[in-house]
């Protein structure tokens, strides 16, 4: 009977606090006016992101940069993004070193304010913004990047390509794109008459056989870089692999020469030794046998 009157006090209980907590909820049909409901607030939606927390007292004076670094810092930014915007539709086919070379030197320009010591370079007061924004901590943020571009330009041999004043392309560039152009026009119009590529390869020859004369002087001289390089590369593929040309290159008709003269060498050399032992064996004379001692006798006794 005991274990019935607990079960009764338990469920009894349960009523009483289920009451109270209900009457805690805010119940929208209810009949309070509207301008006391305090609606539930909702939680984030997925993908919601707190807006970033600000420090609400600032460092000491000596640690901020200066009005001037600041600006320094913000263009710095607009001419890095400027740059990575002219690099990413530069990469395939390679055009960067012709494409973006303005870019390059406007942001070599300004990092060289951000980076100097000298007087006329700094800021007002004679504050120099390399420690506050290259050196002020591990990251070196500023200086990672224009590194990094830096290190991409200089990979391309990009100064080869260029004027040592950043104004335009070298008059070897500009030959070597002039002479490709018309290699590629005339690939074009072959391409576009003839059913076949025999013609196209009948009379592009000579004019694809100076644009590789005019690369290998260039390359001799050392003044390639990757734009040219991958050009040159692309138009070998068209000539050999897409029409299917070929000519012999001067550089191989001595290497062939030079070739098969020694893989005859050996037989030159045995034979001309043959031909030496046989002659010795003609010119050699054969001694008389010498006389028996008993016919050498008879002989004497003759006497």
């Amino acid at each position: 009977m005991s274990l019935y009157k607990d079960c009764f006090c338990f469920v009894l209980f349960m009523v009483k606090y289920n009451a109270l907590v209900s009457s805690d909820v805010v119940n929208p049909s209810s009949s309070l006016p509207a301008d006391k409901l305090q609606p539930v607030p909702a939680a984030p939606p997925v993908g919601f992101s707190f807006p970033a927390l600000r420090l609400l007292s600032s460092f000491p004076e000596e640690l901020e940069i200066s009005d001037y670094c600041t600006e320094l810092l913000h263009i710095f930014a607009q001419r890095y993004v400027a740059y990575v915007e002219c690099l990413v539709p530069a990469a395939r086919p390679v055009k960067m070193c012709q494409s973006c070379f303005s870019y390059n030197s406007s942001l070599e320009e300004i990092y060289k304010n951000v980076s100097s010591d000298k007087p006329d370079q700094m800021a007002p007061g004679n504050v120099s913004c390399r420690d506050s924004l290259l050196r002020s901590d591990r990251l070196m943020i500023v200086y990672q990047l224009y590194s990094n571009l830096q290190d991409l330009w200089n990979g391309a041999n990009c100064e080869k390509c260029i004027t040592k004043d950043f104004s335009s392309l070298t008059n070897d560039t500009m030959h070597f794109m002039a002479t490709l152009n018309q290699t590629l026009s005339c690939f074009e119009k072959y391409q576009r008459t003839q059913k076949n590529d025999t013609e196209l390869c009948k009379n592009c020859k000579s004019i694809y056989s100076g644009l590789n004369e005019l690369y290998s002087q260039m390359e001799g001289n050392q003044t390639l870089c990757m734009d040219i390089e991958d050009e040159m590369n692309m138009t070998r593929i068209l000539w050999s692999k897409t029409f299917g040309c070929s000519f012999p290159r001067e550089e191989t008709v001595p290497v062939i020469a030079v070739s098969g003269f020694m893989l005859f060498l050996p037989i030159i050399f045995y034979l001309s030794s043959f031909l030496h032992s046989e002659q010795k064996k003609r010119k050699l004379i054969h001694p008389r046998r010498v006389k028996s001692y008993g016919n050498l006798s008879a002989q004497v006794k003759m006497n």
